[in-house]
């Protein structure tokens, strides 16, 4: 009987070692089975949230930034460098224009383009009717005129009422000598300044 016993025991163990291995090898098969069936499922669910997320953020409203009050320009400059011009009738010119408005001012450099209204100079040059000495210096003027429609769209531009010329500077500019060094040519730096001024009406 102990031999038949043994006998038993033996087949027993026997046929449960390879009874467990096979169990094991199905669990892992399965367990492999159930990990590629689940990356589909959180992949899908990752791709959800993103699309949750993104939502999310579209719905938030957009945060407006603090615009500051830009401060309003009073004043409106015009500032060239090295005209081909004479510095002395352009300071004569500047004297012509100041304490005028823009639009006067162009009026009165049209006329004087066109010999009609003499600019009072300084110096030896011949008198003029209702001014002493004067002239009409027509290159100068156009240059004016073309500075001074600049300097009125600047103040349309920065929406100044009325803009008085307050400023008008004219000083020697770099002067290049011609050919061969003989003659050094005519250039002038000139600066415009106009200002917004409140008009007192006539009563």
């Amino acid at each position: 009987q102990k031999e038949v016993n043994t006998k038993l025991k033996n087949k027993m163990a026997n046929t449960e070692k390879p009874t467990k291995i096979a169990e094991k090898k199905k669990n892992i098969v399965e367990k492999t089975k159930q990990k590629a069936e689940n990356v589909p499922k959180e992949v899908a669910k990752k791709k959800e949230e993103k699309k949750v997320e993104g939502k999310k953020e579209e719905t938030k409203k957009p945060v407006k930034k603090e615009e500051k009050p830009k401060k309003k320009k009073t004043e409106v400059i015009v500032n060239v460098s090295n005209l081909p011009i004479s510095t002395k009738k352009s300071r004569d010119l500047c004297r012509f224009i100041k304490y005028k408005r823009i639009g006067d001012a162009i009026a009165d450099l049209e006329q004087v383009s066109r010999a009609k209204k003499p600019v009072p100079m300084k110096g030896e040059i011949p008198h003029r009717k209702g001014i002493m000495s004067g002239g009409f210096p027509k290159k100068a003027s156009e240059n004016f005129i073309v500075l001074l429609k600049s300097l009125s769209a600047n103040a349309n531009a920065n929406e100044l009422e009325d803009p008085v010329i307050v400023e008008a500077i004219a000083n020697i500019g770099v002067r290049p000598y011609g050919r061969f060094g003989r003659i050094r040519k005519k250039r002038t730096h000139v600066k415009i300044k106009a200002k917004e001024k409140k008009w007192k009406k006539k009563t």
